[in-house]
Order: C-alpha cells, then sequence, then structure tokens
C-alpha cells in the first residue's frame, strides 16, 4: 500500500530578498483600517500576519505561525506571495515556506530559525529581519481586545500580557544591530518601541 503522509520538510535559510528595506508588519488588532493598508501599499515591503492578507492581498509575503491557522484557511492558496510559517505548524502545506522554532525571547539571527514570543507579530519581526529589514514599521500591534475581524472560530487569542514581556526582550538586540522598530499603530498596548503616526514614518 502506497503512504499518503507528506514528505517531511525540513527548513531552509530565509533569504536576503530586501538588504536595507523598509518593512510594514501588518497584526490583526482591532484599529487596523483598510486605509492604513491601502496607504502603505509601494512605500514599503509588506508581511501581512495571519488573517491581514485579507486587506493586503497584494503584500509580499503572508507569515502565520499556528497550524489551526493554515488548516482554517487551507494553506492560503489565493495569496499570490511568498509564504512562510513555522515547521510545526506549515510543513505539511505546499508552497509554505518553514522556519524552525529555536526560543521564545529575543531575536534569532540564523535564518534557518525564528524567535516564537508567543504570536505570529513577534515573529514577523524576527522574519523582516532576516528579508533585510533595517526600519520595521508595525500596523495592526494593538495587543490589545481582539482582531480587525472579530473573532478566531475557537474564540482564541493571544496571551497579551506574556507577549507584551516577549517584545521588550527584543530591544537591546535592535540596537545594538542599528535596527529602527516603529509601532505606528492607532490604538496600542505595545510600548517597547517608539509610537509615531504612520504619515510621518512614511510620508
Amino acid at each position: 500500500m502506497t503512504s499518503t503522509l507528506p514528505a517531511v520538510r525540513h527548513p531552509t535559510p530565509v533569504p536576503c530578498l530586501w538588504p536595507g528595506s523598509t518593512v510594514v508588519c501588518l497584526g490583526t488588532g482591532p484599529s487596523l483600517t483598510q486605509a492604513d493598508v491601502d496607504y502603505v501599499r509601494g512605500k514599503a515591503r509588506v508581511i501581512a500576519v495571519n488573517d491581514a492578507y485579507r486587506l493586503a492581498p497584494w503584500a509580499d509575503v503572508l507569515y502565520a505561525c499556528d497550524a489551526k491557522w493554515w488548516n482554517w484557511h487551507k494553506g492560503a492558496p489565493g495569496f499570490a506571495g511568498l509564504k512562510w510559517g513555522l515547521q510545526s505548524a506549515a510543513k505539511h502545506w505546499p508552497g509554505v515556506q518553514i522556519v524552525g522554532k529555536t526560543g521564545s525571547n529575543g531575536i534569532e539571527w540564523r535564518r534557518v530559525g525564528i524567535r516564537t514570543g508567543n504570536n505570529s507579530g513577534y515573529q514577523a519581526i524576527n522574519l523582516a529581519l532576516h528579508l533585510g529589514a533595517t526600519t520595521i514599521v508595525l500596523l495592526g500591534y494593538d495587543m490589545q481586545g481582539t482582531h480587525f475581524f472579530g473573532k478566531h472560530r475557537d474564540g482564541s487569542l493571544p496571551p497579551f500580557a506574556i507577549c507584551l514581556k516577549n517584545f521588550a526582550t527584543m530591544v537591546p538586540e535592535l540596537k545594538a544591530h542599528h535596527i529602527r522598530v516603529v509601532n505606528c499603530t492607532r490604538k496600542t498596548a505595545l510600548r517597547a518601541f517608539p509610537i509615531l503616526p504612520l504619515e510621518e514614518v512614511l510620508p
């Protein structure tokens, strides 16, 4: 009998596609608007986190870390950009590149891995660094409330208190590597990074 199990895949290094670039990471917080998403189009590279690809189907990258999310979205076959996910979550979906989980805090500089921070938005920052970002702009990183689309199918929410503590562990390494991260989220509990108006950061 022929096995129908998918072949085991292993992480491959994330290529430095955009050296010295500005990258916008789109989270899924309730303050994220279609107007903000449209504003950044063409001004920077864009990573859409989880359901943010619904507002930015043209994004350069889609990133999600949860197996249940990839299952709900059937591997997001309609998304035309690059797709990345954790090895443990996305390894069975064709077309999704995978990275390994190497811990919760700080930043993973080896290109085959990523630090998790207990949420996909955190991981998107680490992925942006691998891709070559030197400036990272955060949108939809409310770290409170639900999501711009409401609740997930199972009603789950990130452990916000833990996530906020994890973000703070990034800051020393970002400063040491002269990486700028700016939070342009309209309503945010994330205070680890400078908070500035989007129009000021991306004029």
